[in-house]
């Protein structure tokens, strides 16, 4: 069973306009105090947008839970965007390794693009990252310093505007017909994901929720070498969470995924210090354990994924902090390893969190464009390691007999592994294998795969390892 991608690409205009600002079309900068643009206002945008400038495609990669048309913006230099297949051909050759040797990957390596993802945000609460992806948008297409020039000659970016449309329309809705209100800060009473709210974010390997699919979908048809995924709960007083993630993380990932992440990480904290953002915090409560997150449930298919979690008082609400509000343990803003550059307190705002995330995105975008070759020859490293893995050591395959108890789940789970990408087959013949007999037509799921380390995940019990910190929790 395969998925096939129905992408709707909106042409360009062949006169280019002038390239709006968010401000001329949606009336207030993103990150305004006391304002927040839906879904359908930021699409309205990004329509303009693709009508002014040639570096910046809008396409449309499915639809949402409640029927909305959704898109996603690919920014690149132009001459990029007019060989967007090509790049995501070399890619799909990458990421998938068999046919190639290390010679010819290299090759591939060198002529490619580093394709990013990043998102809005699955959470619709958490409302700055959103918020950010319009103003990343313009700064990338109208900006001509050599450091984003390099970036779009470098990075195909895919762009979720919103990762979550129903949810960004729900609250902004929600938020608006509050304002100066005594509800304004309230909760949105009901879910912003339909059945499911912040569990969401629980669904990265099952793929139930519609917009899942969706995601995943596009992951198989770009096969981005880099996964950044935005939140909105740091660590109080931090301004921002970024990696190395904390302790426990999954153990089956290729170890290329983790030591990449922390590179990202910490150029994202050299980004953010020397643009004047004090109070980027790393690792701490924050784990990478459960492969079920959308960002890290694509580690396992050896792209480089992570998340952050932005500072948030209350949707676009501005509130004032002192060092009196923060933990104990924090009031004398005392350096640590991990929050080498403590925040002093003061007002927090849309706007700032808007800032960091620009910060964090801009550097996550540099970092790839100057590391693209790797980037790209690691995803084929990775995947090439993993077969060799599973053709040397057990386990070798796993088999799914058709003739169970309950024969409808066992169908359900080959097709969640085929939506997530993984190659299943089925029997021929009768055949033996560790002194059982299996059937014609049983499934096997052969390991020697570049995305076999997700079955692994999938398929072995998990131990949860003793941690140093009982109470540390994994929320996200």
């Amino acid at each position: 069973m395969k998925f096939a991608a129905a992408l709707l690409v909106i042409p360009l205009s062949i006169g280019l306009a002038q390239v709006p600002t968010p401000e001329s079309v949606l009336g207030h900068k993103p990150g305004d105090d006391f304002y927040l643009a839906s879904y359908d206002e930021s699409l309205a945008y990004f329509q303009k947008l693709a009508q002014a400038t040639n570096k910046l495609k809008l396409v449309r990669v499915g639809k949402t839970t409640e029927g909305r048309d959704w898109y996603i913006a690919v920014i690149s230099a132009p001459a990029n965007l007019s060989q967007l297949d090509k790049y995501k051909d070399t890619a799909r050759k990458l990421a998938m390794v068999k046919g190639l040797n290390d010679a010819q990957a290299r090759d591939l390596a060198r002529s490619g693009k580093v394709i990013v993802h990043i998102d809005g945000g699955l959470h619709a609460t958490e409302v700055a990252p959103a918020q950010h992806a319009i103003q990343l948008a313009y700064n990338l297409v109208s900006a001509t310093d050599p450091a984003t020039t390099a970036i779009l000659d470098n990075v195909i970016l895919l762009l979720w505007f919103s990762i979550n449309p129903d949810g960004q329309n729900m609250v902004a809705h929600w938020y608006k017909s509050n304002l100066g209100s005594q509800y304004e800060v309230s909760n949105m009473p009901g879910l912003y994901q339909e059945y499911i709210g912040h569990d969401n974010n629980r669904d990265g390997y099952m793929n139930n929720m519609i917009e899942s699919q969706v995601i995943t979908r596009a992951q198989l048809e770009y096969f981005p070498q880099v996964f950044y995924n935005q939140h909105q709960t740091a660590p109080f007083p931090a301004r921002i969470w970024i990696p190395p993630f904390g302790d426990p993380v999954s153990l089956n990932p290729h170890p290329l995924m983790y030591r990449w992440v922390n590179v990202f990480g910490a150029a994202m904290a050299a980004w953010l210090d020397e643009h004047d953002m004090p109070g980027a915090m790393h690792r701490g409560r924050f784990d990478d354990w459960y492969p079920g997150f959308v960002d890290h449930v694509n580690n396992f298919r050896n792209t480089v994924s992570f998340l952050t979690e932005t500072a948030l008082y209350r949707y676009a609400t501005p509130h004032f902090y002192t060092t009196d509000d923060f933990p104990r343990d924090k009031q004398d803003l005392r350096t640590e390893v991990f929050y080498s550059s403590p925040w002093t307190g003061g007002w927090w705002r849309l706007g700032d969190a808007v800032r960091y995330n620009l910060g964090a995105s801009m550097a996550v975008l540099d970092t790839a464009a100057k590391n693209r070759e790797e980037l790209l020859y690691d995803r084929y490293r990775a995947g090439r390691d993993v077969i060799a893995r599973f053709t040397k050591d057990p386990p070798y395959a796993y088999i799914i007999p058709r003739e169970q108890r309950d024969r409808p789940t066992a169908a359900t789970l080959v097709e969640k592994l085929l939506i997530d990408g993984i190659e299943v087959h089925q029997a021929t013949r009768e055949f033996a294998a560790n002194r059982s007999t299996y059937k014609e037509g049983d499934w096997v799921v052969l390991m020697d795969q570049p995305f076999a380390a997700l079955v692994k995940e999938l398929f072995d019990v998990q131990k949860y390892p003793e941690l140093p910190h009982p109470d540390r929790k994994s929320v996200v």
